[in-house]
């Protein structure tokens, strides 16, 4: 049986609460962070939700099989820079070359809108995503320890120049 399609869409009424809801349960269960961080994903994207410049801005909804498995936001920091944003996988959307589409989508989105530059903070600890950041070129410009979510993390910050 071939695998399912995964589709990638606009998000609609019910998937940023979706959005918030997976980043704490996962984040929660799989590195033990509280509920500052589960806060902070709803700011930010309350703050997209409230403030989105849709020339500018995008977030994707990954669905297989009709069910939501991912997403990510690439928003406008400035003219000429835009950030990556809250990008997650269920873990059954895992190893499926998901993480790194959604990566390209926004790559080919920046581009596409003549950003110059794409920049991005993640921790230390989250491997697989920092695997994805690198295989496309990204650079760590700068690491810095931090207690945060409960724990004691590594905050990156990361970018691409376009």
């Amino acid at each position: 049986m071939p695998e399912p399609e995964i589709v990638l869409r606009d998000p609609q009424p019910g998937d940023m609460g979706w959005v918030v809801q997976q980043h704490g349960e996962i984040y929660a269960r799989e590195y033990g962070w509280n509920t500052e961080f589960e806060a902070l994903v709803a700011s930010i994207v309350a703050q997209y939700l409230r403030k989105r410049q849709p020339d500018w801005e995008r977030c994707w909804i990954a669905e297989r099989n009709g069910e939501r498995v991912g997403s990510v936001f690439l928003v406008r920091k400035s003219k000429t820079v835009a950030q990556l944003r809250m990008l997650i996988l269920t873990p059954q959307a895992r190893g499926l070359g998901l993480g790194a589409r959604l990566t390209d989508e926004c790559i080919a989105f920046a581009r596409s809108k003549g950003y110059r530059k794409i920049v991005l903070w993640t921790n230390s600890c989250l491997d697989a995503a920092r695997g994805i950041y690198a295989r496309r070129g990204f650079q760590l410009i700068k690491s810095e320890p931090y207690q945060g979510f409960g724990q004691n993390l590594v905050g990156e910050t990361w970018a691409l120049k376009l």
